[in-house]
């Protein structure tokens, strides 16, 4: 079995978007992937082979994808990484959910875990002392 950690910055989105599905709990099929993705039937079928590979994902054209234990840990990881930097940019930084989505979708990529981990301290800080986002908005958004 292949190392899971070695996953590219395609794969994490896959594995991101099969894990919101699978929050959601609606079953999600390759094809539905390909369109949400915006990306060809082929090129998805290719991902969903290497994730296969790297026993993240079970999956075969007649059925819905699923996640494996790794798969969903891994997932979960992706996700939460996104969700901690959108939060930053939304709540801290005051940026619109679609800029800040998109970009937390690039960074999630590169971002080192010590620099998430003070992003998310700091955007507990200043939810705990709103005064400072008030300020910064005050400052930030004449």
């Amino acid at each position: 079995m292949q190392g899971t950690k070695q996953l590219t910055s395609g794969l994490e989105d896959y594995l991101e978007e099969i894990y919101i599905s699978h929050l959601n709990q609606t079953p999600l099929k390759g094809a539905e992937l390909a369109r949400k993705l915006n990306i060809s039937r082929a090129s998805v079928s290719e991902a969903l082979s290497r994730l296969v590979g790297k026993n993240l994902i079970k999956y075969n054209s007649y059925e819905a994808i699923s996640l494996t234990p790794t798969g969903i840990e891994q997932a979960k990881k992706v996700y939460e990484k996104h969700s901690i930097i959108k939060k930053f940019f939304e709540n801290i930084l005051c940026i619109q959910s679609a800029e800040a989505g998109e970009n937390a979708c690039k960074i999630e990529h590169i971002i080192s875990q010590n620099i998430l981990d003070r992003m998310t301290d700091f955007t507990n800080f200043c939810q705990a002392n709103p005064i400072i986002i008030e300020n910064f908005k005050k400052e930030t958004l004449k």
